[in-house]
């Protein structure tokens, strides 16, 4: 988990309502991010067709993406 997230989770910092749901939306975004993680190294993923996996390794992909930009935009609520 990004520095940045612990922080806030950790000293239960004053957070605007909307602030919070970022913060939310980005630990629930990186837990699953997590799970599709420990997925991939399955055998049952390694049985799917190529064209899932790969589906699935976009998926994982924008995930990661859309997790450091939620990171950036927690970042900024003490800028």
């Amino acid at each position: 988990m990004p520095r940045f997230t612990r922080h806030y989770m950790r000293t239960k910092m004053e957070l605007q309502p909307h602030q919070q749901r970022v913060v939310d939306e980005k630990r629930e975004l990186d837990e699953k991010c997590e799970t599709l993680g420990a997925f991939k190294h399955t055998p049952v993923f390694e049985k799917l067709p190529w064209q899932e996996q790969e589906r699935l390794n976009t998926q994982a992909h924008i995930m990661t993406m859309y997790s450091a930009v939620l990171g950036e935009r927690i970042a900024a609520f003490t800028a």
